[in-house]
C-alpha cells in the first residue's frame, strides 16, 4: 500500500498517468483523480467480440472435464470448450458458439461442432 500511495503521489506531482493490473491500484488513483489505465480492461476491450451462433475453426487440443467435451484456445488465450469435441484431438474442425461467459478470471466459450447439411 505504500508503494500504490507513492505511485499515486508521484503521478499527483509531475501530471503522469499510472497504467496497471492492480486492482486496488486502480481503485485508489480513481478516487484521488489520478488518470489510470488498467491493462486488464484494455485486454479485455481489444478482444474480439464473439456471439452465440457464429461459426469459427478450432483446433482441439486436449479432453474436458465433462464427458465428449474438447478444449480449444483463441490466438488471446480465451478457452472453447466444446461439446463433443473430445473425439477430434489433434484435429482443427468448425464449430458454432452455444453461449460466452465471462468470469472475473476471463471469458469463456461455449460452442458444439457444426452440423454439416447433407444434401
Amino acid at each position: 500500500l505504500e508503494v500504490d500511495s507513492r505511485l499515486v503521489k508521484l503521478a499527483q506531482r509531475i501530471g503522469g498517468k499510472v497504467v496497471t493490473n492492480d486492482y486496488n491500484l486502480n481503485k485508489v488513483c480513481e478516487l484521488q483523480g489520478v488518470p489510470v489505465l488498467n491493462i486488464n480492461e484494455l485486454a479485455n476491450a481489444v478482444k474480439p467480440v464473439v456471439l452465440p451462433g457464429e461459426e469459427m475453426d478450432v483446433q482441439i487440443i486436449k479432453d474436458g472435464k465433462e464427458s465428449g467435451q474438447g478444449i480449444a484456445y483463441l490466438d488471446d488465450g480465451t478457452m472453447i470448450v466444446v461439446d463433443g469435441g473430445r473425439s477430434y484431438i489433434g484435429n482443427e474442425i468448425s464449430v458454432l458458439v452455444t453461449s460466452v461467459l465471462q468470469t472475473a478470471a476471463g471469458r469463456m466459450i461455449f460452442a458444439r461442432l457444426k452440423q454439416e447439411k447433407i444434401s
